[in-house]
């Protein structure tokens, strides 16, 4: 059963799934603190590059199914265009309202 987005615990993880599912650079952006990374399947990866990629040019969609660590931890079904869909993990360093890093990979 999916979580509605509005019932994530930590509000700068409910800002981040908000931004990625309208597609919302601007408010995507806000979101990440000044320096934010992130990595993929354990590599680290540009952000900029990795989210323009597998987030806004190719429809980048998350339907959460499960949440953990105070919210900072998700079991998602990500789809984007370029992938289909598949269950990933999502986990979120949030300071001061804002994310430092998120980390992602298949679950």
């Amino acid at each position: 059963m999916t979580i509605q987005v509005a019932r994530l615990s930590d509000p700068a993880v409910r800002a981040f799934v908000t931004a990625v599912n309208a597609h919302d650079r601007e408010a995507f952006e806000a979101v990440l603190a000044p320096g934010a990374t992130m990595s993929d399947d354990g590599s680290d990866r540009d952000l900029a590059d990795w989210t323009e990629q597998e987030i806004f040019s190719s429809h980048g969609h998350m339907d959460v199914d499960n949440e953990s660590r105070t919210g900072h931890a998700l079991v998602v079904r990500y789809s984007n265009d370029t992938w289909g869909e598949m269950k990933t993990r999502w986990s979120f360093t949030v300071d001061a309202g804002r994310i430092t890093r998120f980390e992602t990979g298949q679950a």
